[in-house]
């Protein structure tokens, strides 16, 4: 099983990779369409947008808390922001 480096999500089937290649080291929430791996900025948007959709936290803290989470990422840890 390998780990998203972008988000941390266990990826245990084909499904779980971007176009099903399971040679990327991230997972599909973390590609765009074309299967490339979204940017920081990208990311700390889309998961802004998730903690708000399933959280109900306020977008200030929304993003500062998905912030946090990202820099524990190995594909972020270099990413000051």
């Amino acid at each position: 099983m390998k780990v998203c480096i972008s988000c941390g999500m266990p990826m245990n089937s084909p499904e779980d990779f971007p176009l099903g290649d399971v040679s990327k080291d991230y997972c599909i929430h973390c590609a765009r369409p074309d299967g490339s791996m979204q940017s920081f900025d990208e990311k700390l948007q889309g998961t802004t947008e998730f903690i708000i959709r399933t959280q109900g936290f306020d977008a200030k803290v929304a993003r500062e808390s998905a912030r946090a989470m990202l820099s524990r990422q190995p594909a972020w840890k270099s990413v000051s922001q």
